[in-house]
């Protein structure tokens, strides 16, 4: 099994350009959040409130990202379950103030301009992304960006 460190050395492979990194370190929480969102617009909820949140398709797939994450390290665990925790806030503040409509729209608006952006900083780059040699880069584009958050305040992962 691949460790945290060489899963982010070799997704850092594909993004040492500036621009690509700049373009990815705003991109990939967008699309994360645009994911979470659109799983939130699901107007499906179990009778459980968990607090700030609903236990909703979000929320149950955020549960799964976590222990995905604490396979890797418990401590970007942590910082990906706080991200995913703001991102429920968020989808929940919307829809509370609109609609699961607009939330989706918004979601996928997002979505799609996040992912055209990425991929011109990959083209800037001059190299394909990560998840086209493994799906699984899809969830370490937002562990990289976070173990360079922990970097700066000097958390160790």
């Amino acid at each position: 099994m691949r460790t945290i460190q060489n899963w982010l050395d070799e997704y850092a492979v594909s993004h040492q350009n500036p621009t690509n990194k700049l373009v990815h370190f705003v991109c990939v929480p967008v699309i994360f959040f645009s994911v979470v969102a659109l799983l939130y617009s699901i107007p499906f909820s179990l009778p459980v409130n968990l607090g700030i949140v609903k236990l909703n398709v979000a929320s149950i797939a955020l549960i799964l990202v976590t222990l995905y994450y604490l396979r890797l390290s418990v401590t970007l665990a942590i910082g990906m379950f706080l991200f995913s925790l703001l991102c429920l806030v968020i989808s929940e503040n919307i829809v509370a103030n609109s609609s699961h409509d607009t939330l989706a729209l918004t979601a996928t608006v997002l979505f799609v301009l996040a992912w055209i952006v990425q991929f011109w900083g990959h083209k800037v780059e001059g190299k394909k992304p990560s998840f086209i040699k493994d799906i699984q880069f899809l969830m370490i584009g937002p562990a990289w960006i976070m173990s360079f958050i922990y970097k700066k305040i000097g958390v160790a992962y």
